[in-house]
């Protein structure tokens, strides 16, 4: 048989021969590296048998996909431990995920810590044993047969599921057999590293009408190193989680009263967010952009218009206003607003347009609601209630990428502010979209030309743009290696369409403009939350919502402590006094608790030599410092 290997060369094989052989004929280090294969650019088993003609390439651990296989072997492993522990236990599904793996099971009793222990140490047995994954395809009636022999009424619900049509697999490793599509590692020894990390319930395949099941959850690596260091980021991201920091630090609340996913803001979380948005309204205006205010709240017929009625409905709060009165009621329709488009769509056709006037740059901090379901709303980073960095661009088509070129530069300067490292991912064309050819091509092209001035090197999503318009997504990368999906710039053919939108050329013709969305803090309640995670509750001096606490050793040392805060508010600054009856030991450690980034000390030597003394939270005791050194810093820091 002739083999076309990736480099375009070929290779000679005889009749029959599996991926593996091949592998070895080549050397015996791939052989050995060799984990699956991908024929023809599918991915299969080593033990799949090679066709004249095929084209091969083989996978080891460098390759993209090697990490969700090895993953998905490894929740088959458990899944044959646990079969083996808890004779009866009923099993459902076992995928790889983005960080580990898991498998959905049905058990009599409750699952515990130490049922991990004992998991774990059976899937070390297995490992340890090198038990072969043996793919077998067998007849619906044969895997009706298997399980339902097994008592497994999960998977025979599954099976039942399949198209007549599909072929049915089945895997065998360790003396359990379960029902899976592979492909798999060749054999169990390859699952290196290891670890159990929770359990969780789980509805049967996600509807709550369903029963509940147990999900155990684990994660995988081909190297101990590797996993030392998710564990230890694992861990790290515990202690950074922003929903215990937002309540140690008294940024945020959130009330089962108030509704979920509707977070109420303590003072400091206000002032946080005032401040982040007092910082980009200044930039704003220097960019030229011009702020504006827009409802909460438009009647059905604008989103109607806007096509959200047809397309979003089920994400949205609808109700009616009485427009009558008791005795002649008239009904209408309105809806809480989910996005800000189309009130700045409203502005821009309230007037009329010359080519002269663009471009256009709207920009507003407005609060929007989106119907999310109960099981997804996560603290700020996934909220019902939120407020976007939202703005509009209506331009002509020859300042389109230029306007581009001007959001990317304002996405370097507020990455760059928090240290965040970000990639860049242009999204095209998806199925179903709306816009000519013509339009697409120039739109895509245009967010390509501003990343290459830019010099923002970007993946290709394909097919993953909006139905209205390409876009480009900015991921940024925290300090434990995390990866936020957060700015988005998009072009839009669908408002200026539906709403008829138009401006007049210098030929005094009249043209649609082009619509550029764009949000770089995205939700700036998501975004809250990713810098509370990013600097552990640290947040930098400009930002934190007291720069400095400032703590009198006595009594007789409050007055002038209260006037080194008042000559801190008079450069702009926030410092609070802690003036309680408490040892200095307890001040201070109130004061680290909270994050606060300076303290400064005040007792007779300070008050008589006008200096204080100075802790840094990260590095402690700085030494006596004149009163004006520690204002002049706060005074920098201050917008």
């Amino acid at each position: 048989m002739d083999i076309v290997l990736p480099d375009g060369t070929h290779r000679n094989a005889d009749t029959g021969a599996s991926c593996a052989d091949l592998a070895a004929s080549i050397g015996a280090g791939l052989a050995k590296a060799a984990l699956a294969a991908r024929v023809n650019g599918d991915l299969v088993d080593l033990s799949a048998q090679l066709q004249d003609g095929d084209s091969l390439s083989i996978v080891t651990a460098k390759d993209p996909e090697a990490l969700g296989l090895l993953r998905h072997s490894a929740a088959h492993i458990m899944a044959a431990a646990l079969d083996s522990l808890y004779p009866g236990i009923e099993f459902g599904i076992g995928p790889a995920i983005e960080d580990g793996f898991y498998y959905d099971v049905k058990w009599k009793k409750s699952l515990g810590p130490e049922d991990l222990d004992a998991i774990e140490s059976r899937m070390a047995e297995i490992v340890a044993s090198a038990e072969p994954f043996v793919r077998r395809e067998v007849s619906r009636e044969e895997a009706l047969a298997l399980f339902g022999g097994k008592g497994q009424s999960l998977k025979l619900e599954l099976i039942e599921g399949l198209p007549a049509e599909d072929a049915i697999t089945v895997y065998s490793c360790g003396g359990f057999t379960d029902l899976c599509r592979g492909p798999h590692i060749p054999d169990s020894s390859r699952l290196a590293a290891f670890k159990l990390t929770r359990l969780a319930g789980a509805y049967w395949k996600g509807d709550s009408s369903r029963e509940m099941l147990q999900r155990i959850y684990g994660t995988a690596f081909f190297s101990a190193k590797d996993l030392a260091e998710h564990l230890h980021n694992r861990e790290e991201a515990e202690k950074r989680d922003h929903r215990r920091l937002g309540k140690e630090l008294g940024i945020y609340t959130m009330d089962p009263l108030a509704g979920v996913g509707l977070p109420l803001y303590l003072p400091a979380g206000a002032r946080v967010i005032r401040t982040l948005q007092e910082w980009l309204r200044r930039d704003l205006y220097a960019r030229g952009y011009q702020e504006v205010i827009t409802p909460h709240i438009y009647n059905a017929d604008v989103w109607k218009t806007s096509g959200h009625y047809d397309f979003y409905h089920d994400n949205m709060y609808f109700f009616q206003i009485n427009e009558g009165d008791e005795e002649s009621p008239r009904l209408t329709e309105y809806a809480v607003k989910p996005m800000n488009c189309p009130g700045h769509v409203l502005l821009y056709k309230s007037d009329i347009h010359s080519y002269r006037d663009l471009p256009l740059r709207y920009f507003e901090f407005g609060t929007v609601y989106r119907h999310e379901m109960s099981g997804v709303v996560h603290g700020l980073l996934r909220a019902r209630g939120f407020t976007q960095d939202d703005a509009h661009v209506f331009c002509r088509a020859d300042q389109v990428v230029d306007e581009v070129l001007g959001m990317l530069g304002l996405v370097d300067h507020i990455m760059g502010t928090f240290g965040f490292d970000y990639t860049a991912e242009i999204s095209t064309r998806p199925a179903k979209s709306i816009g000519t050819d013509e339009m697409w091509d120039f739109a895509t092209d245009a967010l390509k030309q501003a990343c290459a001035r830019h010099g923002l090197a970007f993946d290709i999503n394909e097919g993953d743009g909006a139905f209205y318009g390409p876009k480009i997504d900015i991921k940024v990368k925290d300090a434990i290696g995390r990866t936020w999906q957060c700015s988005t710039v998009q072009v839009d053919f669908n408002f200026p369409q539906r709403f008829e939108l138009s401006y007049r050329t210098e030929n005094n013709t009249e043209e649609r403009p082009w619509m550029l969305h764009r949000a770089i803090f995205g939700s700036i309640e998501r975004f809250l939350g990713i810098l509370i995670e990013h600097y552990a509750g640290a947040l930098p001096l400009w930002l934190a919502p007291v720069q400095a606490a400032v703590l009198p050793l006595a009594d007789r040392h409050i007055e002038a402590a209260r006037a080194l805060v008042a000559k801190i508010s008079a450069v702009g600054g926030r410092a609070e006094l802690y003036g309680q009856n408490e040892p200095m030991r307890v001040k201070i450690a109130k004061a680290q608790a909270a994050k606060v980034p300076y303290m400064l000390v005040l007792g007779d030597k300070e008050q008589e030599s006008g200096t204080v003394s100075v802790r840094d939270r990260h590095e402690g005791d700085l030494g006596s410092w004149d009163t004006e050194k520690i204002l002049d810093i706060i005074k920098e820091a201050v917008l």
